[in-house]
């Protein structure tokens, strides 16, 4: 399954793109379910960011290791991989795209997910949308 949100915002695609750090990551958490960050290498290919989730009664971890990471003149990003996933999820895609708009920037969250079954897929597509979704008042703020 393939979730694709889109958010335009005011700064440079370059500076949007270097504040992708640990303390934007943090700011993304969604509140629910509550995250504890356990490791931030970064977004450099080879890096790790690993967060235990909680979702009341019980934790999972989830670790990502960042597999790509290119700049152009008019795009940038780092794709992380789902390396550890919580049940029910068996894949994990999420690419972090920042295109040149003007003087401004479009953020895309592109994440591709999967449980191994079509039905699951698509039950969790409203959550994932819902989730995404509120990085957006997020990136408006941070970026303009």
């Amino acid at each position: 399954m393939i979730l694709h949100l889109k958010t335009t915002i005011t700064q440079n695609f370059i500076t949007v793109f270097e504040a992708f750090d640990e303390q934007l990551f943090l700011k993304l958490s969604p509140p629910y379910p509550r995250l504890r960050l356990l490791q931030f290498d970064g977004s450099e290919p080879g890096d790790t960011v690993a967060v235990e989730m909680f979702t009341g009664l019980t934790r999972h971890r989830w670790t990502s290791l960042i597999t790509e990471r290119k700049v152009t003149a008019s795009e940038a990003y780092f794709v992380d991989e789902g390396q550890e996933l919580p049940s029910p999820l068996r894949r994990w895609r999420h690419k972090h795209l920042i295109t040149k708009h003007g003087h401004g920037a479009i953020v895309h969250d592109i994440v591709e997910y999967s449980t191994g079954l079509l039905i699951l897929d698509l039950l969790l597509y409203p959550l994932m949308l819902a989730q995404f979704s509120m990085r957006k008042p997020i990136y408006k703020k941070v970026f303009g």
